[in-house]
């Protein structure tokens, strides 16, 4: 029914009722403005609360050094979704478990592509990788490739002897500064190792300079570092930049891909296989459902590394500092270990099973220093409602501060403490089914490399616990108090403002 023709009807069917026409007027008049008022608002969204921002670049300027942090604050004053203005892009920041299950579980398909920036589209071959490739028949068919034959819990398990001689290479250079009683630079050890871990099983060996500043560890850092920074350049796409990190990348890969092609791979052991030996083998065979080109095998092998080594490093720094600031907590940790492991001379994957505290301390760090605290991006496909009326438009960018949910007071007690405790005999797990804990994400665009990354987490630190003790070097330990470093720094991938060093001594029974 058009308004002209609503109008005269309503008040034809006003004067057959016997009230007051004055009464009567009144009632048309309201009516009148209630049908008004639902027009206008069915013409403009409803979109969620916003800060004020400046023109141009709207809410860049309110991002600071650390945009986690910042925008849990801003979520405190502007409620637990927010839609901001970054430069030109339209951008939502969801702060609370309630509204994560929204987008990750209840509206997943929605949210579940990725908005293709400046730097993704560069480094990424036009992002046909896994973790920022539009979502699609191609990102699941790439997906299914990394689950099924990279990333799965055999394919896992049959890279521990890699885990088990890097470790050993690591636990022997940490004697050797025994002998020394000199402090080492954890930081730089444990990137190392998580370096030379996914090197091997990804590429096949491992790719360092002989004097150790120059590796390819190195290259993976400064692009994990920009394709989630948040600068200009994500925002304004004409900022370009990145190439020349593409060019060195890209040569890499070139030569790695090579030398796989014209060395046999081990047939006989497919277990021993490296990751660009599988791929090239599904290449060869032609099995795939679409054209599998060099350029898709290089998109996925660096995200196969960059998520891998950075991500892993990163949790293990955190761990072994929370670990140095809470005595207590280590002295647990290390009495179950040593307990397990007994009179063995190394441990064993069955022996991390049984060492329940130490993945209690897993956790902990996690939820407390989350690798990626905003995680990827994800953008909206369509228009679709949140947080019980907020309208949000297609083309949203969309972050998801887990950083902010796991240290939310109305669902951790003492959230900002180091608590390993309050994960015994709790099912609340990092697989991405509890949104109150969401380390690795969580729907469809969650990480499926959780099981690798956390193997190794596990398996470092259960061996520096087990065969030494830690102190914090003499300087620091005469103060009353122990002085330990543990601002952050970077921006999606927080790492330690100062690295690590601490004085390692030999435990003998």
């Amino acid at each position: 029914m058009t308004l002209l023709s609503w109008l005269p009807q309503s008040w034809q069917e006003l004067h057959k009722i016997p009230v007051n026409p004055l009464l009567s007027l009144l009632f048309m008049i309201f009516s009148y403005l209630y049908f008004f008022k639902r027009i206008f608002r069915s013409g403009k969204p409803n979109l969620p609360p916003s800060p004020p921002k400046l023109p141009i670049i709207g809410n860049l300027h309110q991002l600071g050094m650390l945009p986690h942090r910042s925008l849990r604050a801003l979520s405190k004053k502007y409620g637990p979704v927010m839609l901001l203005s970054l430069g030109h892009a339209p951008t939502l920041v969801v702060s609370s478990a309630e509204l994560a299950r929204e987008v990750l579980q209840t509206n997943d398909t929605v949210f579940a592509s990725r908005p293709q920036n400046t730097a993704a589209k560069i480094l990424l071959y036009g992002c046909t990788d896994m973790g920022f490739a539009p979502y699609g028949e191609y990102w699941r068919q790439v997906r299914k490739i990394c689950v099924l034959e990279l990333l799965s819990l055999k394919r896992v398990q049959s890279f521990q002897h890699i885990r088990e001689e890097e470790v050993a290479s690591l636990t022997n250079k940490v004697r050797e500064s025994c002998s020394k009683q000199t402090s080492v630079n954890l930081t730089e050890m444990v990137i190392a190792a998580s370096n030379n871990i996914v090197s091997r099983c990804t590429l096949g060996q491992k790719f360092e300079e002989e004097d150790g500043k120059r590796s390819f560890g190195y290259l993976a850092r400064r692009v994990m570092v920009q394709l989630t920074a948040f600068c200009f350049g994500d925002f304004f796409p004409y900022l370009g930049w990145s190439k020349a990190t593409f060019r060195e990348l890209d040569t890499f890969f070139d030569q790695v891909i090579e030398e796989h092609k014209t060395v046999k791979s081990n047939d006989e052991q497919p277990n021993k296989k490296d990751f660009v030996h599988i791929l090239l083998q599904l290449q060869r065979d032609g099995m795939l459902e679409f054209e599998f080109t060099d350029d898709n095998l290089k998109a996925i092998l660096l995200d196969m590394f960059v998520a891998g080594t950075d991500t892993t490093s990163t949790t293990l720094e955190w761990l072994l500092a929370e670990l140095i600031k809470n005595p207590s907590i280590m002295k647990r940790a290390q009495d179950e270990v040593r307990t397990v492991v007994g009179k063995k001379s190394k441990i064993d994957v069955n022996d991390i099973i049984k060492m329940h505290y130490l993945k209690c301390i897993v956790n902990e760090t996690l939820r407390l220093h989350p690798p990626a605290p905003l995680l990827l991006p994800r953008e909206t496909s369509a228009t679709v409602i949140l947080g019980g009326g907020y309208d949000i438009p297609p083309k949203t960018k969309v972050f998801v501060n887990i950083w902010a949910i796991q240290r939310d007071p109305s669902v951790w007690e003492r959230p900002e403490e180091f608590l390993p405790e309050r994960f015994v005999d709790n099912p609340i797990d990092f697989r991405g089914k509890y949104f109150e804990f969401l380390p690795f994400g969580g729907g469809r665009r969650g990480c499926p490399g959780l099981t690798f990354g956390v193997a190794t987490v596990e398996f470092v630190i259960a061996n520096l616990l087990c065969w030494f003790d830690w102190m914090l070097p003499p300087p620091i330990i005469g103060r009353e108090k122990y002085h330990l470093d543990m601002s952050e720094v970077n921006a999606q991938v927080v790492t330690k403002k100062t690295p690590l060093h601490l004085v390692p001594i030999l435990y003998s029974p």
